[in-house]
């Protein structure tokens, strides 16, 4: 037998990590690959709780989403001007609040919802119909690097070589959904690939959201249809935050994220009800200097504002 052919086929039976390359014509970034089988520690559990959960997954990067609420965010492949748009805009306010976002990576709402989180600094997740090193669609490496660089994830249910064939599609949709607390979909027509992924949703049990649309649109159909049969309609990001169940007694809560670590203990801090910033400076925990710049950054960019008498709220 080959001497190389039989060194991949005793890393194939063995568990654990492993690095491979994603295959560009750019020069190609490294990432390391776990794979993980159900009864692992790191498996997420959410998963364990739909039908026909995945045996194994094969994770690149960061799947820390026991403790955070996520949403996923699917749509039509071919995107008009309106569904980039609302995309976009829902998307980095979900952001904003920490939600993390997930999606397919594919071509049109998904990608547009992968780059409006990494726009805003947030965490996104993206399900592959593959395996990680074959990356589908190949025009979308340099996203799923982005995506790596910023602790979000690549997900995968297939070992390395596996093909994006066309019923991967479809059960790449339930991990989507499973994953998700809520499924959002923006834009999609009548017979969208995308209705899969709410059908998964609502046998989840999840809270299915759809953007309405025009009613002379074939791009709306789907998502107006979604609507007419009990989705919940979103028009803005009060919707989204409603339906998560993040109505904060009379307010909605902001779990707003900073451009740092140590902005975002600032804020989560301020959203606990601490608005002293003698106060905030003792648990923070930060050094006066840096716990200072962070203060002054966060009200640069609008995000807190000075109360007086050096107290400090969420803006």
């Amino acid at each position: 037998m080959n001497i190389h052919l039989l060194i991949f086929m005793v890393i194939a039976l063995l568990p654990g990590v492993y690095t491979m390359r994603l295959h560009t014509k750019s020069k190609a970034p490294q990432m390391k690959i776990s794979r993980i089988s159900a009864d692992h520690t790191l498996y997420p559990k959410r998963l364990h709780t739909i039908t026909d959960y995945p045996k194994q997954l094969y994770i690149a990067g960061e799947l820390d989403i026991e403790s955070r609420l996520t949403l996923a965010v699917v749509g039509s492949r071919k995107v008009t001007p309106y569904g980039r748009h609302v995309t976009e805009l829902l998307v980095r306010e979900a952001a904003k609040q920490g939600i993390v976002i997930v999606s397919g990576l594919a071509l049109g709402v998904d990608a547009i919802a992968h780059q409006a989180a990494l726009a805003e600094r947030g965490t996104t997740i993206a399900v592959l119909p593959c395996g990680l090193d074959t990356m589908y669609p190949t025009s979308h490496h340099h996203l799923a690097k982005q995506i790596l660089d910023q602790g979000g994830a690549l997900v995968s249910e297939y070992s390395e070589g596996t093909k994006p064939f066309k019923l991967n599609f479809i059960a790449r949709n339930r991990i989507v959904a499973g994953l998700a607390d809520a499924v959002l979909i923006t834009e999609a027509a009548g017979k969208s690939g995308t209705l899969h992924t709410a059908n998964f949703a609502l046998e989840q049990g999840r809270t299915v959201m759809a953007v309405p649309g025009n009613i002379t649109s074939e791009q709306s159909r789907g998502t107006n249809n979604l609507i007419k049969m009990g989705a919940v309609p979103v028009t803005d990001i009060t919707d989204i935050l409603a339906a998560m169940g993040l109505e904060n007694r009379g307010a909605i809560e902001r779990l707003l994220l900073g451009d740092t670590e140590e902005e975002t203990r600032i804020l989560k801090l301020l959203s606990s009800g601490i608005s002293d910033a003698s106060e905030l400076l003792h648990k923070s925990e930060l050094d006066p200097s840096l716990f200072n710049q962070s203060l002054t950054m966060l009200e640069i960019n609008g995000k807190v504002r000075p109360l007086g008498a050096g107290h400090w709220g969420i803006a």
